[in-house]
């Protein structure tokens, strides 16, 4: 059976999403997206080899509310920059170096520093050791560096170890 469904959620939720993006229920729409609810994980486990290994989850909770107060935080600083003289806004770019190694970890570190106004992940490098960040006042780089790995980074590797 594992052969044949190597992943029954995403199966039953690439079933779901066709016949959600379809205006009717018919019998076609429901035949083909069983066939797609066979064949993507399929070729999705080909193409995934590294399996997201969970560790700890205690702490996803906290950083959660940390990372939204985090956003409103940074939405009122952003605001403030972008209204007030733009001559005081220093932008750049900085390399963040990465004690993380799970990728899936990374893609979460990733989506987080870009979920946070102000911020934009640009490029992984190739030895997944360092992550290209985009900032867009850019005063301090080892305190913005700083703020990452503590706040965001070490959480991470709790819970992809």
């Amino acid at each position: 059976m594992k052969r044949w469904m190597p992943s029954w959620p995403l199966s039953l939720a690439v079933f779901c999403f066709w016949l959600l993006m379809n205006s009717e229920i018919s019998w076609g729409h429901t035949v083909l997206g069983a066939i797609l609810a066979i064949v993507v994980p399929l070729f999705a486990a080909r193409l995934d080899r590294e399996f997201a290994q969970i560790g700890r989850l205690r702490q996803a909770p906290r950083m959660l509310l940390i990372l939204l107060l985090d956003i409103v935080h940074s939405n009122i600083t952003v605001a403030r920059q972008v209204l007030g003289d733009e001559r005081k806004i220093h932008p750049g770019f900085i390399w963040v170096p990465l004690d993380i190694a799970n990728i899936h970890g990374i893609a979460a570190l990733t989506s987080i520093i870009t979920l946070t106004p102000g911020t934009v992940s640009s490029v992984l490098s190739d030895d997944r050791r360092h992550l290209l960040v985009h900032v867009l006042n850019l005063q301090d780089a080892d305190k913005i560096i700083a703020h990452i790995k503590q706040r965001y980074e070490a959480t991470l590797m709790e819970i992809f170890p």
